[in-house]
């Protein structure tokens, strides 16, 4: 009514949120970005540099003790047409048998690393994004996963950096839910 026009304290209709949808995506447009987006490019060839066997010592730190050594070896083949790279593991942890499995590749539609590791020291699974550092010649993760000890989310953070196509370095950091990030394991690996 011409009353509520003239009365700013008259509720107004809310704007309107609903946007409209994008038109759809001819069939053609959606094949050449799906190929785009399936193509291994130059960041999947820089981890193909780093396949082959390698020789790893792992230095385990725990607050209050000196650290520990143990070896494995890891074997590293790209999978899936060059699109991810599995790393296997096996050797020893705290003098008993050790197997692991990481998934690495670049996710072209994120423009992100991703990574998945199990291993037979738990029954879950870890998973972290993050970006390649040219400078430092590092990849830098992070996630989060359960804290067996808490239940509750603790954060991992993973540097990964790759010397050159016969070494590399892995450090892994933990930070417990509301406490301070510390350094759980570093693994110096050089290839047969």
């Amino acid at each position: 009514t011409d009353a509520t026009k003239s009365d700013p304290t008259a509720p107004t209709a809310a704007p309107s949120t609903d946007a409209a949808p994008p038109p759809p995506m001819d069939s053609a447009t959606m094949m050449k970005m799906w190929k785009e987006m399936k193509t291994p490019g130059d960041m999947h060839k820089m981890l193909a540099a780093q396949n082959g066997t390698w020789d790893n010592e792992m230095t385990m730190f725990e607050p209050g003790k000196p650290p520990t050594v143990s070896k494995s070896v890891s074997v590293n083949k790209m999978i899936f047409g060059g699109r991810y790279q599995q790393s296997s593991y096996t050797g020893t942890m705290n003098n008993e048998p050790f197997e692991g499995m990481s998934i690495l590749g670049y996710d072209n539609t994120k423009k992100k690393f991703v990574n998945s590791w199990i291993d037979n020291g738990g029954t879950g699974v870890m998973y972290m994004e993050g970006s390649y550092d040219p400078a430092t010649k590092s990849i830098t993760l992070s996630g989060t996963m359960p804290d067996f000890t808490t239940g509750k989310d603790c954060t991992m953070r993973q540097v990964i950096t790759m010397t050159d196509d016969k070494h590399n370095n892995m450090e892994m950091y933990y930070t417990p839910a509301g406490g301070q990030e510390m350094k759980m394991f570093e693994i110096k690996s050089v290839k047969r």
